[in-house]
């Protein structure tokens, strides 16, 4: 009798339950292309947060190492309203809501069990409570006064005055300060005399012929006064402009002598600090710039030089100039394309900076590892293109394109019929297609519109902007069914007999538009082209502006995808009624058809007849396109799975919900459109949002020349392959597992005379093809590798059978998936709407890494998420900041040599002198030994109620090995070594400053002996 084996029984039913990454008819395949990617190549961890931090509230100066440091809206410090730690001091003061200051060691992060209580603080006769705590400082001359400022009452010192005080500033004496007041009024105070105001004065506020009180004016929200040794001293204070001034931007006032200077700030002032020479408040400050942080900017003016011109930034801090709608993220891109973007953005900086170098200097920059260059391109609501160097751990601006350039601007309310259909912002981007390697970009606005760009470096006249108007329209209705079936479509329409003819002459800025009797807008654009010339800059010039137009009453829905090849000439665009093919170098639409029209015979739907007579809109009429959410993802899961499970099978009979497909997604490649293909063609294939992928034939004519002159003639080819939601990206790979990139054209210079060397190699240039390789044969297969929403599959080409398939995620589902290049091999990277980021191995689909990093808590976030070549991805975290992240296991490792050192080696300066009759008569500065009145010794315990001591994730210790690296631990050994040869300076000072002690001292007792020495006792 046969041993019966449970193990192997447990392990087969293992075995088939178990979701296999691929079917069983890729083994044959995994066993012909080894793959090199393995789980260890890959792991997941934040690199570099570029932008301006977002909701800032707070902000402080470290003037040794002239370092900044800015604090958000999301911190958890709710109750305390005001903090304030001495220069050389351990010892924090807090103030708090109820009024009272309670201190916190920050070295060892405890409660000191000193509490400075509200009614102790102020006088007896004042009973009332004085509010919440809004400032606190050090007497500057003696450490042992604090000068506490409640919203109401100015501890210590006055009370008399009846506007609440919102902040105060001390001159560097010690003997005065000056208050900032509700009314828009500064009062100075003398500490001798507390009864009443030395002076009061109303800046802005505009005086009275007959001596009355000036009119109040806005809150002084902040005042700090500065003084110098060899002039007048600088009063800077924010806010306090008179009521009258309406509409005003927020001002920061400089006063100096006799000059008051009021500047202008393009956002709100959250806060301001003035930098100075000297780090000590007991001497001339010296002021020589001033740090605003306002709402979504922060600006540093110079105080040295006339006018008060500001620094320029080195820092991305206007990512979010305009709000940015969708991202692009390119590594490995060409090496001559940063240095080209930035000869032509050269041009385009501001002038009128301050000469001298940026003043917050403190800190080393780390060394990046990337040999590489990256590129990150922004898409904004203005509908401008920022061009980004993120090459290393700076991000810098290379290039600005404003696209809104191209359309009319409306002066007035009346010259708005095109833009009226949308809410805000028409002129927004929402896709862009970049081919580096030509240079060439296209880029799809809110408004239904596509602009072509080609990059040149001379300036040109465009005296009229090439324009072609697109139909695009959906009525099933009026379709005839083609006659025919079997696998293949029949041979469509060509351009001259399409569904929806096109002009073959490129049309120019006027338009056919035309509203019927009954008030049916029909054959309008969205937005109206410039009719005057076009001056543009060297750098992107307009090649053609396509626009989709009303149709019958109906607005054009937005482009949901959007794809360009420079080595075609053609771009092509879709959305939920179809697709056009545009040839942007003859002007023409090539092909324009619903989806439908795509699937011929062979649509697997049944889908619900519609007119669009039904839904027709009136003139006035609007499309909901809110710059929020400027492509219609929806995170409701449960809706999303209701949408696959109609796009499974063709024996689905009815989708009356879905009856419009839209297409998601576009491929130029060259491939085998059919089984019985021989060769390669020239191909688009198309996604849908029903998982169906349609391909495209491309009849090219000869390069050259003729490729101006004969038309380029498309046919559809019918189905290729159906997935499981949404198709998101295709890619190719050829016989041995490599990538095969689309064919391009190499870039040259549009502008060249006619008669030049570069006209010449325009002309005689041939489109680079990567397809097939030089090693390939064209009897040997491709692999076609196609993603959606919820499944990945590998279509063995020209046989169309599927080798692998993998379901990626069956509960949530895909919102960004590209096909990456790495070190050692590529993948299919993904970014699921529940958070995980997953890698997948080609051509087998073997799952990488799958790690819950992100959940989906904002469209921003599904919006710009984008994968790029080695391991690199980006995110906007927030309105204003990019966070770039790496699932490469090799950039993890070298991840702490690419981080700087904040803290560095730096000399304080000198304190400065007392003087001798200061020391001697007890005028100069009184130190306070904060240690023995708040230490444990002398103060005690804090209560435990008082406050929580929340640690962070992985605590100190946990902190310090994030922190440790090469770097740190160097910079952490210079620091050490200065400490201790200071403190072995300072031990040799004190021996010999006890020798000396002790040799006057024996030198004094052996004198007294001498002359005590014959004397009696009763003689003393």
């Amino acid at each position: 009798m046969k041993k019966f084996n449970i193990r192997k029984v447990l392990d087969g039913l293992t075995a088939v339950s178990s979701p296999s990454p691929s079917s069983q008819l890729g083994a044959k395949e995994n066993e012909l292309i080894p793959e090199t990617l393995q789980s260890e190549h890959f792991q997941l961890c934040k690199t570099v947060r570029h932008g301006f931090p977002f909701q800032p509230s707070s902000m402080a100066f470290d003037p040794v190492q002239k370092i900044l440091a800015v604090g958000t809206q999301s911190g958890a410090l709710r109750l305390i309203t005001f903090c304030h730690l001495p220069f050389q001091s351990k010892w924090l003061y807090i103030g708090t809501e109820r009024g009272n200051i309670h201190l916190v060691n920050v070295e060892s992060f405890t409660l000191s069990g000193y509490t400075i209580m509200w009614n102790k603080a102020i006088e007896l006769s004042s009973k009332a409570h004085p509010g919440p705590v809004v400032h606190i400082s050090d007497n500057p001359m003696d450490e042992g006064k604090v000068n506490i400022t409640n919203f109401y009452v100015l501890l210590f010192f006055c009370h008399s005055h009846s506007q609440a005080i919102h902040s105060v500033a001390w001159h560097h004496e010690g003997k005065q300060f000056i208050c900032s007041h509700s009314d828009g009024t500064l009062t100075i105070w003398n500490i001798k005399s507390p009864a009443k105001p030395v002076q009061t004065i109303t800046p802005h506020g505009k005086q009275p012929k007959d001596g009355k009180k000036p009119e109040p004016c806005k809150p002084i929200l902040k005042v700090e006064y500065k003084t110098t040794r060899a002039g007048d001293p600088f009063m800077i204070f924010s806010g306090g402009l008179s009521y009258d001034t309406v509409g005003r931007r927020p001002c920061l006032t400089v006063m100096h002598g006799k000059s008051t200077a009021v500047l202008e700030m393009d956002y709100s002032i959250v806060d301001f600090l003035t930098l100075c020479e000297t780090p000590y408040p007991n001497d001339f400050q010296e002021p020589y710039a001033v740090v605003v942080l306002l709402e979504k900017d922060l600006v540093v003016i110079d105080l040295a030089q006339n006018g008060y011109p500001i620094f320029e930034n080195p820092y991305p801090m206007m990512i979010h100039e305009s709000p940015v709608t969708c991202c692009e993220y390119l590594a490995d891109c060409p090496v001559d394309l940063i240095p080209a973007l930035y000869s032509v953005g050269s041009r385009q900086k501001r002038q009128g900076y301050s000469k001298k170098e940026w003043p917050i200097s403190g800190g080393n920059w780390g060394l990046g590892t990337q040999s590489y260059p990256e590129i990150i391109i922004t898409g904004h609501a203005d509908g401008s293109v920022k061009f980004w160097d993120a090459s290393a751990i700076m991000l810098q601006v290379l290039y600005k394109l404003k696209t809104a350039k191209v359309f009319e601007k409306a002066r007035c309310k009346e010259e708005k019929p095109s833009t009226e259909i949308v809410d805000e912002d028409p002129f927004a981007i929402q896709l862009m297609s970049w081919c580096p390697e030509s240079r060439m970009l296209c880029v799809a606005g809110v408004s239904a519109h596509v602009i072509i760009y080609r990059f040149s470096k001379q300036e040109i006249t465009t005296e009229v902007v090439q324009l072609l108007e697109v139909r695009l329209q959906y009525e099933l209705n009026d379709l005839e069914s083609p006659e025919g079936g079997g696998d293949q479509t029949p041979a469509p329409p060509t351009p001259s007999t399409s569904p929806s003819p096109q002009t073959a002459a490129p049309q120019t800025y006027t338009s056919t538009s035309s509203n019927s009797s009954d008030g049916i807008r029909d054959n309008i654009p969205c937005l109206k082209v410039r009719c005057s010339p076009l001056k543009q800059s060297p750098g992107y010039q307009v090649e053609l502006v396509v626009q989709l137009v009303w149709v019958s009453g109906e607005p054009p829905q937005q482009i949901s995808s959007l794809a360009i090849n420079s080595c075609y000439g053609l771009v092509v665009f879709g959305n939920s009624n179809g697709l056009a093919v545009v040839d942007y170098l003859q002007k023409t639409v090539l092909l324009n058809l619903g989806t439908v029209e795509l699937y011929s015979s062979n649509d697997p739907y049944q889908r619900q007849l519609r007119s669009p007579r039904k839904s027709r809109q009136p003139s006035g009429a609007k499309m909901s396109r809110k710059l929020s959410l400027p492509t219609e993802l929806k995170p409701d899961l449960d809706n999303r799975d209701n949408s696959f499970s109609r796009s499974r099978s063709s024996s689905v009979t009815s989708i009356d919900k879905e009856a419009r497909e839209a297409v998601t997604s576009f491929h130029f490649c060259e491939t085998y459109n059919r089984k019985a293909d021989g060769g390669l063609t020239p191909s688009l294939w198309v996604g849908t949002s029903l998982g169906t992928v349609l391909a495209i034939s491309l009849n090219m004519p000869p390069a050259g020349e003729q490729r101006l002159l004969q038309p380029v003639m498309v046919s559809p080819c019918g189905t290729l392959v159906r997935l499981k939601g949404s198709i998101l990206r295709m890619a190719f790979l050829d016989s041995t597992g490599s990538l095969l990139p689309s064919a391009f054209e190499p870039w040259y210079e549009p502008n060249a005379p006619a008669n030049g060397e570069e006209r010449d190699k325009a002309r005689k240039r041939r489109p680079v093809s990567v397809s097939p390789s030089t090693s390939q044969e064209l009897n040997e297969n491709q692999y076609a590798v196609v993603c959606s929403e919820k499944q990945a599959k590998v279509i063995s080409l020209p046989s169309q059978t599927c080798v692998f398939k993998h379901s990626i995620t069956e509960t949530s589902f895909v919102l960004r998936a590209d096909v990456v290049q790495m070190n050692t091999g590529i993948c299919v990277a993904c970014f699921c709407a529940n958070g995980h980021i997953m890698t997948l191995s080609l051509p087998g689909l073997r799952p990488l890494l799958d790690v819950n990093y992100l959940p989906l808590t904002d469209m921003r976030i599904a919006r710009t998420f984008c994968f790029t070549n080695l391991g690199q991805a980006l995110y906007l975290t927030s309105p204003t900041e990019i966070q770039r992240i790496t699932y490469s296991q090799e950039v993890c490792e070298n991840l702490q040599e690419m981080l700087g050192e904040l803290f560095t080696p730096v000399e304080t300066p000198e304190a400065p002198n007392r003087g001798f009759f200061k020391g001697l008569f007890g005028g100069g500065a009184q130190s306070l030994d904060r240690e023995e009145l708040f230490g444990e010794s002398g103060a005690g315990k804090a209560p435990r109620s008082l406050a929580q001591h929340i640690p962070g994730p992985g605590g100190i210790e946990g902190m310090k090995g994030a922190a440790s690296g090469i770097v740190g631990d160097l910079a952490r050994a210079r620091i050490a070594l200065d400490e201790r040869g200071q403190k072995l300076s300072e031990v040799e000072e004190r021996t010999a400053a006890m020798m000396a002690s002790a040799d006057s001292f024996s030198k004094h007792a052996h004198e007294k002996m001498l002359k005590c020495k014959d004397k009696k006792w009763y003689q003393f």
